[in-house]
């Protein structure tokens, strides 16, 4: 399934942009000169960078794979961002070939790259929508043909309520999808934390490039008990809100040294 008439967009390589600045930080190729110029800038502020960027996104496959086994087969993945393999529903799909996966993003270049990498491959559509306009998305027509609100969901919000102001109400906005969701559906979320590290010094000034670049992406880094309560009407399930790489880890259990300077939070919660 695709969703074609996509906004034709000119591609604005005089500016960087987070998410081709973030497929970059995951070693993707979908990205400029002038975004690697400023990424490298930020990794050479706050290394750190890297290793979030990538342990965010091996949270986010084993999240999937772990819902794909509990027997979801349907999933909402909003904020997208430029695909960059193994995306959702090759995850899901490697599970439960049946799975079917809507992708959502507001950024109009984020569609120049669905088409060859999250659609044509059976179950899966794409459009663009905003994560603050919940009525909007869950009334889309591509909703409405991939995802059986009678039958669990799993809602993925990975890496995108950092960038929603607390003035945007996030959790009412978590509220507003979890009401739409019947009992058994899962929530997976990660978001940024300033918890484990100085928002001054170098750390500080990586958060800067991307103002002062003209990424035009402001980071609003939350505690352990603001990204808490967007779990709120969700049951954590095992092992709770960690950093992510401590989320059901497949491999060693990451050091106390490796986990000392990641800033993000991650969990996946269920609807009783």
């Amino acid at each position: 399934m695709t969703e074609q008439g996509f906004p034709v967009v000119e591609i604005d390589t005089s500016r960087p942009h987070p998410a081709r600045m973030y497929d970059y930080y995951l070693g993707g190729r979908d990205n400029y000169e002038v975004d690697r110029d400023a990424a490298q800038k930020v990794i050479d502020l706050f290394p750190d960078i890297v290793p979030m960027a990538q342990g965010n996104r091996r949270f986010m496959h084993r999240a999937v794979r772990f819902l794909a086994q509990s027997g979801v087969r349907q999933f909402i993945d909003i904020g997208t961002g430029i695909p960059a393999p193994p995306n959702t529903h090759q995850v899901a799909q490697q599970v439960a070939p049946d799975a079917r996966i809507a992708y959502v993003d507001n950024d109009p270049i984020v569609a120049t790259y669905a088409g060859a990498h999250l659609l044509g491959s059976g179950n899966t559509g794409f459009f663009l929508g905003d994560l603050r306009d919940p009525e909007s998305i869950l009334g889309h027509p591509t909703i409405s043909e991939l995802i059986d609100f009678d039958q669990p969901v799993g809602l993925m919000l990975v890496a995108i309520l950092h960038f929603i102001s607390d003035d945007e109400d996030p959790a009412g906005l978590v509220a507003a999808y979890r009401d739409a969701l019947p009992a058994g559906s899962h929530l997976i979320l990660s978001h940024t934390t300033g918890d484990f590290h100085q928002l001054d010094g170098d750390a500080g000034e990586a958060r800067d490039v991307y103002e002062t670049k003209g990424a035009t992406a402001t980071l609003h880094l939350r505690s352990y008990e603001q990204v808490l309560a967007f779990f709120d009407g969700f049951e954590l399930v095992d092992p709770g809100l960690v950093q992510p790489p401590l989320w059901r880890p497949d491999g060693p259990v990451p050091t106390h040294q490796e986990l000392a300077h990641n800033g993000f939070y991650g969990g996946v919660g269920v609807k009783r």
